[in-house]
């Protein structure tokens, strides 16, 4: 992409005259919308677009992609706004598009286990809607994310050790193309061996190759039963090696989160919490109640060999939703450890075998920075994440940040992990991606992009090397 469109230039009138005709009051050009387009959670400065356009349907997102390919203006897809790094933000201005009201759940297929939705439905509409089916949509980032961002981005979550990530929980989609051509990936099949994968393809491709209208996703059974435990270990090695050992040992947990004394700190200010201040696991196990005391059985010896104390355990169920939401919302409590700060989160993920050094050596970095950054993380699948809090109005602080992410990303990756296990690249990552696909795999990458996007218009600045 060129500055031939980019910020400070106006877009073009005849563009203008033709969103607002397709749009009506749904194309706007209000600083206060182009504004909260132009923000997200990350640490990067606002950069809001020239304009944003409120789509409806599949058809509307053709005309809009149409209207600025023949213009070449940039289009930055926009779900809810949570991308942690700078996925929604618009460097070269253009015109934001905005999916949220493409909200509908279009299908859902009991007996094939499958949702058919549109981009802007979120993961609590779509669980909400499975209500009564016995079946639910796992993948759980935290934040209520569109299942368009979510696709866009391959994010996973707590439940990722048992149901994986997006990657393997979309089964097709529909995709507009840069010149507004309309793209559908994938079956209804669980498999297929039809043919280059496409649908993986545009999975984690950031909004670079695409805009999805149109989302097939898997659907899981209900378990039986569930139990939820915290246990507090005497170090972060202890915690993290019982982790290890758990996975290897082939234990089918549901979820398995760590939180060190930091982060558990912040959650008790943030979400009245009294959990100890020690490095923690947060344990939940599935299945039928038998299934679930063969489970405890077996971690909990495993703890107990590293130090842990007696499991304390959410019995309630109201008690296991405070503990989850409570988790849900670190990311937040952890920024307000420190008020009026920004947070630049890290999400390396290892081989579950190096996940003990991993996060040693990212504390002992963390610890010489000078810096305050939590440590927790999806540790389950090897995937752990660091909040580094600065003042973003401090250039000096905030370059000794950037070091220190560089460095837990050099880490990740000498140890035979990746920068990115699951908010994407987006605007920060994009160094780090050359070093690990090296010249070949961005060769490749740009080869890609240039071949179904050759104007550089869909979210440029993101991804790509």
């Amino acid at each position: 992409m060129n500055d031939s469109m980019g910020v400070g230039r106006e877009l073009p009138p005849a563009l203008v005259a033709r969103l607002t005709a397709c749009l009506g009051e749904r194309f706007s050009l209000s600083s206060g919308v182009r504004a909260h387009h132009g923000r997200d959670e990350s640490h990067f400065p606002d950069q809001p677009p020239q304009a944003v356009a409120f789509v409806a349907s599949t058809a509307e997102v053709v005309e809009v992609v149409r209207a600025c390919a023949e213009c070449g203006v940039p289009l930055i897809p926009y779900g809810t706004g949570t991308s942690l790094e700078g996925h929604v933000l618009a460097p070269y201005g253009g015109v934001s598009v905005d999916v949220s009201q493409m909200n509908h759940v279009l299908e859902i297929d009991a007996e094939d286990m499958l949702a058919v939705v549109q981009p802007g439905v979120t993961r609590k509409q779509l669980n909400a809607a499975l209500r009564g089916t016995g079946l639910f949509f796992p993948i759980d980032p935290g934040a209520d994310a569109s299942i368009g961002g979510m696709a866009a981005t391959r994010a996973s979550g707590t439940n990722a050790v048992r149901y994986g990530t997006m990657r393997e929980n979309v089964l097709a989609l529909e995709v507009v193309l840069a010149d507004g051509r309309v793209l559908r990936t994938g079956t209804r099949a669980k498999k297929s061996s039809a043919g280059y994968d496409l649908t993986r393809l545009f999975v984690g491709s950031e909004g670079t190759l695409g805009i999805f209208t149109e989302i097939t996703v898997r659907l899981h059974p209900l378990p039986e039963d569930s139990a939820v435990a915290v246990v507090r270990f005497p170090s972060m090695q202890a915690a993290v090696e019982t982790v290890i050992r758990t996975i290897q040992s082939g234990v089918p947990i549901g979820r398995v989160e760590f939180l060190d004394e930091v982060s558990i700190h912040a959650i008790n200010r943030y979400s009245k919490t009294d959990l100890a201040e020690a490095p923690t696991l947060f344990f939940e196990f599935q299945g039928s109640p038998r299934a679930i005391e063969e489970q405890v059985a077996l971690v909990g010896e495993l703890a107990r060999e590293h130090g842990a104390e007696d499991f304390s355990w959410a019995s309630r169920p109201e008690e296991r939703s405070r503990l989850w939401e409570a988790r849900h919302q670190a990311y937040f409590a952890c920024i307000n450890l420190r008020p009026g700060c920004r947070g630049i989160t890290t999400d390396s993920c290892v081989p579950i075998s190096r996940l003990a050094e991993a996060v040693l050596r990212a504390r002992a970095a963390i610890d010489a920075s000078g810096l305050i950054a939590p440590i927790l993380g999806h540790v389950g699948d090897g995937n752990f994440h660091t909040v580094i809090l600065i003042d973003p109005e401090d250039a000096a602080e905030l370059e000794r940040a950037e070091t220190l992410s560089a460095e837990l990303v050099e880490i990740a990756q000498s140890l035979g992990g990746t920068c990115s296990g699951e908010h994407g690249v987006g605007m920060g990552k994009r160094a780090f991606v050359a070093r690990e696909a090296g010249e070949a795999g961005v060769a490749v990458m740009r080869a890609i992009k240039t071949a179904l996007d050759p104007r550089g218009i869909l979210n440029p600045g993101k991804l790509v090397p």
